[in-house]
């Protein structure tokens, strides 16, 4: 999800902050552990509402290194 991303240089002004502010947050919140624990508990909301069905969600998908890719 969090993958491609934005460039850091794109954010918009309405944001508020700098751009370097904006980032160290960000780190500091990964370094935390607050993007997994915020994904977790809106999973937990969704299927608490019946709005997912996690039955059928895939809890990993390895991506082929240049090494693996190769064989």
């Amino acid at each position: 999800m969090l993958v491609s991303g934005c460039a850091w240089r794109a954010l918009p002004p309405c944001f508020g902050a700098s751009k370097s502010t904006v980032h160290r947050r960000f780190v500091g919140w990964s370094r935390a552990g607050v993007w997994g624990r915020l994904h977790q508990r809106t999973l937990q909301l969704l299927d608490e509402r019946d709005l997912i069905d996690l039955s059928r969600a895939v809890m990993g998908s390895p991506r082929p290194t240049p090494t693996t890719a190769l064989g």
